[in-house]
Parts: C-alpha cells; structure tokens; sequence
C-alpha cells in the first residue's frame, strides 16, 4: 500500500514537469514566432538587427477609366460663365422697367400759401431714372383741405416737362386765389398724377 503511493506521487512529478516543460517549449515557439512574423511584416524592424524604421505603404492610385477618351469635345468648352444650355436666355442686355406712373420719380418740398399773393406754390423736382430714355411726365399738383381732410380742392396746377436720361428738372407749381381776405384754414400739397411716356 505505501508503495503504490510513492509510484502516484512519483508519476504525478513526472507528469508535472514533463508539462511545464512543455509550456517553456510552446512559449518558445510562439515568442519566436512572433519575431519572426513581425520581421516579415515589413512594418517595424530591419533585416540583420539594424535600426528600427517605419516603411510608408504605397500610394493609392485611382485605376485608368477605360471608357475616358483623348478625343477633344467637338462641341468645344461655354466661355466663362456662357450656359451649353440652347434654352438658356441670351446674354443680351435686358430692356429697362418703364412704369407709366412717374410718382415714384417725383419729390415734392415747400408746400406754402403766401397770403399777400393770395397763392398757393409747390417745389417739385422729376429725376428720371432711366440711363438711355428721356420721358415726358405729365404733372398735376392739387392743394387740398386737411382740416377736416374731406376731399376739398382748392386749387390745381398742371404741367408737362420733358426730362432727358439720369438728370433732374425741378419747377415751382403755383395756384393763385381770386379772393380778397382769408379765414384760418389749412391744407396740404399733393402730386395727384405724373404719367410718364417715352419720347
């Protein structure tokens, strides 16, 4: 009976170091292994123990497009900013926007009644806009009742002027009162019409 025991322990040594020594020879391996995998990776490491580099890897370059052509286009490259599109509007200078209704290029200023006149004046001034036209402006300037605003005219005054590309004319619209004496009254100026029309 101890006999048997010693010989299981005595194999039990055995088994144990013949698996350790086992797992030092794997470990051997797979460490050299290693090396040897890392040395032919290229990556890290040069060939005979020199110094250790980085190699870059090579460049990527887009394969040819076999359906590319040197033929040159027959139609020819647009101009700068000019549309291969045959629908697209021309380049060609576009026509000024006329409006029959000149208001928008008059300014009126100095609305006043002078009492030793008996005469109402109005200070306008007609710009044309356009750089190419001139335009005849047919005016009209009404003074009317502004207390209480109902609509009441006292006097119109009514003029044509031509006024020649980009300038500015300006006159004096008067409207004389054929009365002697005057209450208190008020009133205001306004540009009633401007028709405007091409020369």
């Amino acid at each position: 009976m101890q006999q048997r025991t010693r010989t299981r322990a005595h194999i039990r040594t055995r088994i144990r170091a013949a698996v350790a020594a086992g797992l030092v020879l794997a470990t051997a391996v797979t460490v050299g292994g290693c090396g040897r995998s890392h040395g032919r990776g290229g990556f890290i490491g040069g060939i005979g123990g020199g110094p250790d580099h980085v190699v870059s890897a090579p460049s990527y370059s887009p394969a040819a497009d076999p359906y590319a052509t040197s033929t040159p286009d027959p139609y020819g490259t647009p101009a700068d900013g000019a549309s291969d599109d045959p629908y697209a509007p021309s380049s060609s200078p576009t026509q000024e926007y006329f409006d029959p209704d000149g208001r928008s290029d008059v300014d009126g200023s100095g609305c006043d009644f002078s009492e030793s006149l008996h005469q109402f004046s109005y200070t306008v001034s007609v710009t044309n806009p356009s750089s190419s036209d001139s335009f005849s402006y047919d005016m009209e300037v009404n003074w009317m009742k502004s207390k209480p605003a109902d609509g009441h005219t006292y006097g119109r005054h009514q003029r044509s002027i031509v006024v020649g590309p980009g300038d500015t004319e300006t006159y004096t619209a008067r409207y004389t009162v054929n009365q002697s004496s005057f209450a208190r009254f008020w009133f205001t100026c306004e540009i009633t019409k401007a028709d405007k029309s091409r020369m």
